[in-house]
């Protein structure tokens, strides 16, 4: 196959669209991966340029006091015949790219290609990292290989990812915890239900008490992260005429950055004390990530929220933000598309602000 040729100094929405047009679902990312490293080598002078599997790294090294991390994954969802890209102009909503990863996140990705070749004096040195498999289990993203294997091209004053934001940094993000609860029973024909003892029966006081939580607010660097406690999903029976002996409850906590995924689980425990006390229930951990915080008080990414006109808000969801901000480095989500149609068949960003988050980045990059 012929690799596709990628013009890092064309407009940023051309270069979208060229990405886009490269078809890289996850686990196989490797023509993108190719094209992008090619591109890298043949136009960004001063960059030293790295390949791993299909992550593609470079970085510039001019001993500049600050370095800023720019990343952003190369993966997409499946696609539902929504590539090649297309354009249009509507009235409603004026001049739109379509297409799968317009949103998430080949919008940001170009961005962040071409800035890296047309900027003329950049305040600080910059780090490349475009990586793979993000949309699939987290035991397969590319960032863990680099991590763990490449540990110095993860350090920075401050980490941008492109993740679509509608071009408003989205600072930090929530943790999340998922917790498996389960009730047990004896099974029993329904027709002698007396006979048994209904597992599903032992949920409802658990299925109120969801219900009439309240999540909390809580302010961090001047943004509102919201909680959420869900029932995400239950299990239970045999068959129509079985009195069931097992049943769960999927839930998840999304939580704000100020509490560790232990805090959170305490919390959760907590909430269903009644029911774990009397044996009625029992609790396990089956996934859980921490948060990241905001970090918006340290001067580097202070700078960045002054580019942007100082418009900011919190990242409900998880970003790999959080990976960043393990490491100590504040991270802030930024890039073009309104995150709801991430995903969609109808995925699809305007190109304006495409070029509004290339103004921003150019700005904040070219300042000291």
């Amino acid at each position: 196959m012929t690799l596709p040729a990628l013009n890092l100094s064309a407009d940023p929405i051309d270069l979208t669209a060229a990405l886009v047009d490269i078809a890289s679902v996850s686990r196989d990312e490797t023509l993108i991966a190719d094209a992008v490293e090619a591109a890298i080598r043949d136009q960004l002078n001063g960059f030293e340029v790295l390949r791993q599997g299909n992550c593609v790294l470079a970085r510039t090294d001019r001993g500049l006091p600050t370095r800023v991390i720019l990343a952003g994954h190369l993966d997409t969802v499946p696609i539902v015949d929504n590539v090649p890209s297309r354009r249009t102009v509507t009235d409603d909503e004026g001049d739109v790219l379509h297409g799968c990863g317009t949103v998430d996140m080949k919008s940001g990705d170009a961005v962040f290609l071409h800035l890296a070749a047309t900027l003329d004096e950049p305040a600080h040195d910059l780090t490349l990292i475009f990586y793979d498999c993000e949309e699939i289990a987290a035991e397969f993203n590319g960032l863990n290989a680099i991590e763990r294997e490449l540990p110095d091209w993860l350090r920075g004053d401050v980490a941008i990812l492109g993740e679509p934001t509608a071009g408003q940094i989205e600072a930090g993000c929530q943790g999340t915890l998922r917790v498996r609860f389960t009730a047990t029973g004896t099974r029993a024909h329904s027709a002698r239900a007396w006979m048994g003892d209904n597992a599903i029966h032992k949920m409802g006081r658990m299925l109120t008490t969801l219900g009439d939580y309240e999540p909390r607010r809580v302010d961090i660097d001047g943004c509102e992260y919201r909680e959420g406690l869900s029932a995400v999903a239950i299990h239970g029976g045999v068959a129509g005429n079985v009195i069931p002996d097992e049943v769960y409850v999927d839930v998840n906590f999304r939580f704000a950055p100020d509490r560790s995924p232990e805090q959170a689980y305490d919390h959760v425990r907590e909430v269903f004390a009644a029911d774990l006390a009397d044996g009625t229930l029992t609790a396990a951990v089956t996934d859980s990530a921490a948060g990241a915080l905001p970090g918006l008080a340290n001067p580097a990414a202070a700078k960045l929220v002054e580019a942007a006109d100082g418009k900011f808000r919190a990242k409900y969801g998880w970003t790999d933000v959080s990976r960043f901000a393990a490491l100590g480095i504040p991270a802030v989500n930024l890039g073009p598309g309104d995150p709801s149609l991430a995903h969609r068949v109808d995925e699809r960003v305007p190109v304006e602000q495409i070029t509004e988050v290339t103004r921003i980045l150019r700005s904040y990059l070219s300042t000291p």
